[in-house]
């Protein structure tokens, strides 16, 4: 579709916008197309996870560092095959202008009986400091999976040792940035078979300078305007709200609001290169994704674009461009943001940008991004067209309208019902509570959107069938999918602002279709790392060719299980079976059973039942 033709259709969005759900107020009837007896079911309850709750700062949301939310990670962090659950806390201003600790984050592991139990002191992952993003990386290559945590204030590296207790390494690494940092991932862009990182930045906030509160009688000497009578220049209802110096407010639609993140200085940008001896080295400059531009960075992805063998780099920016960066296989990188298409939507626009999905929702080969957005714009999917360009197909694959009213956060490809398509989870939750009591076709707490691929051509939203759980209205940020009691069915959790997190069960994906998960284990001695991150699992079944990378950090500030999952709908057999090792050669597996889960060695060339480390 050209881009007059989706200049056209953006008009035609916007005049029936009006008509579009509020969504908390409706709720769309069960698609036709739902697959029978595939739902989600809330145990957040029944897991015990509701001894955790999220903390961010006042109802009132003042300043923009409450609204932002944080990650959760999925991963098996003792290697018992079960997927256990880590969620970031947040804070309150008050709690850092006092010094005090922040509330802990919680470490869940998973007991195989559809329990969790709390081992945060245990294991020493509380954190205690503003949290934002996790990622997971085996970058000691010990076989263990290591956490990294962002914050509002230094970042966190804890070590894996052995699964028994973790120890945050990161100011001996020297990944220890005092800033705010938001999205992360690991990934091995120089093909030296050791696990880098790259690490996104948001707004430098100075706590001594804070900008004008949403909340008047929250100011104090740090807020005080030369200006009193004089407001920020507004946006548009398509992004935040905008601050400009010596402002004493900002608004949003007329609205006295928090500010920013347009008119706050943008944090930096870091790709840590690994020693290889436990410590790391900023390469941002010389490697060339530096943030020149000081934009404000969310979501964070590594994956191949032009299928090259070489990790490339895309970062989602809130109110502006994204980064797409080409690996040049020479330790630096190209911006191609501009000549991809990855940067602005199909009318050449900048948007606030938030979590990133990555994954082949047409199954033609290669790598597709959806990004999510503010609240009154639609999020962004973008086809990969050639390795090298990008077209953004949101609108003719039904995904503009459906998305206009919700503030988008946490996104993920997941088969869902596992018939061979891979759909699409996208959690919202808006930043301004005025949203509940003011005309603005849209509400605070916002239910998920779970949207059914038919077969590649169009996305319609599940509505009542995804279940119950997900059409509760939520402030939800950070999200992430795994196979919680290895079933088969993929199943989500999500970690929400100022409230418990949410534990959705698949119940029947398993029933959907067959389907195949696959653990792989990499071989440092031929430069791949140990947890094989980067790699990419290709099988076909049915005359299917389908594709999916192992794959640190996404989403919104989050992790999702490093198994990777594959659904195969109708059919009982994998003729073919590939792996295209990170850094290394694409072999070929027999595969003798499906409905399993399966661990690949490289090493060995085993294939055995189960995941094993």
């Amino acid at each position: 579709m050209s881009a007059r033709a989706l200049i056209g259709c953006s008009v035609a969005c916007a005049s029936l916008f009006a008509a579009q759900e509020i969504p908390t107020k409706r709720l769309q009837p069960a698609s036709p197309h739902a697959t029978a007896g595939v739902t989600y079911r809330d145990v957040t309850n029944l897991a015990g996870l509701s001894s955790f709750k999220h903390v961010s700062g006042t109802p009132e949301k003042n300043y923009i560092i409450e609204a932002t939310g944080s990650g959760v990670a999925l991963w098996d962090f003792d290697n018992d095959g079960l997927v256990d659950i880590y969620l970031v806390n947040g804070s309150t201003i008050d709690r850092l202008q006092r010094g005090d600790p922040a509330p802990a984050a919680a470490l869940f592991r998973n007991n195989g009986n559809g329990t969790f139990t709390d081992v945060t002191i245990e294991r020493g992952v509380a954190n205690e400091r503003w949290g934002q993003g996790v990622c997971v990386g085996d970058f000691d290559n010990d076989g263990f999976e290591d956490l990294f945590v962002t914050n509002f204030g230094k970042n966190r590296l804890y070590r894996n040792d052995g699964g028994r207790r973790f120890t945050d390494i990161a100011e001996t690494a020297h990944v220890a940035d005092d800033s705010w940092s938001t999205g992360c991932a690991f990934g091995d862009y120089d093909g030296d078979g050791w696990l880098d990182l790259f690490v996104a930045g948001y707004v430098s906030l100075d706590l001594k300078h804070l900008p004008p509160p949403a909340n008047p009688e929250a100011a104090g000497p740090a807020n005080t305007s030369s200006e009193p009578n004089r407001a920020s220049p507004e946006s548009g209802s398509r992004m935040g709200a905008s601050y400009s110096p010596g402002a004493s407010r900002c608004t949003y639609r007329s609205e006295r609001v928090m500010c920013g993140p347009r008119g706050l200085k943008g944090a930096p940008d870091h790709l840590y290169r690994n020693n290889r001896d436990g410590t790391f080295t900023d390469v941002s400059g010389e490697a060339g994704v530096a943030d020149r531009n000081g934009l404000y960075g969310f979501g964070v992805a590594w994956f191949d674009m032009d299928d090259d063998g070489r990790l490339d780099l895309f970062v989602a920016n809130d109110s502006g461009p994204n980064y797409l960066y080409r690996n040049l296989g020479s330790g630096r990188f190209e911006d191609v943001s501009y000549p991809s298409g990855a940067a602005l939507d199909a009318q050449g626009r900048e948007q606030a940008h938030m979590g990133v999905a990555v994954g082949d929702y047409d199954n033609d080969g290669r790598d597709d991004l959806h990004v999510t957005n503010f609240a009154n714009d639609f999020n962004v999917l973008y086809h990969n067209d050639d390795g090298r360009s990008f077209s953004d197909v949101t609108a003719p694959l039904g995904l503009t309208l459906p998305t206009m009213p919700f503030l988008g956060w946490g996104t993920d490809f997941v088969d869902y019902d596992n018939d061979g398509w891979l759909d699409l989870l996208v959690v919202n939750g808006h930043v301004y509570p005025a949203a509940d009591r003011l005309a603005w076709n849209t509400s605070y707490a916002q239910r998920a959107l779970l949207f059914r691929n038919l077969a590649g051509k169009r996305f319609e939203d599940l509505g009542a069938a995804a279940g119950e759980v997900l059409a509760t209205p939520r402030a939800s940020r950070g999200s992430a999918v795994g196979d919680i009691d290895n079933d088969g069915g993929i199943d989500i959790v999500i970690n929400n602002l100022d409230d418990r997190p949410t534990l959705a069960r698949n119940d029947g994906g398993a029933k959907g279709g067959h389907w195949l998960t696959i653990a792989l284990k990499g071989d440092p001695a031929r430069r791949c790392p140990r947890d094989a991150i980067g790699s990419v699992v290709f099988v076909t079944a049915g005359g299917v060719r389908r594709r999916a990378e192992v794959a640190s950090g996404r989403g919104q500030m989050s992790q999702s299980d490093l198994r990777v999952h594959f659904g195969l709908g109708a059919e009982t057999t994998v003729p073919n079976l590939q792996v295209r090792w990170a850094n290394g050669p694409t072999v070929t597996y027999k595969m003798d059973r499906i409905d399993a889960i399966v661990t690949i060695d490289q090493a060995s060339g085993a294939v055995t039942k189960g995941t094993t480390r």
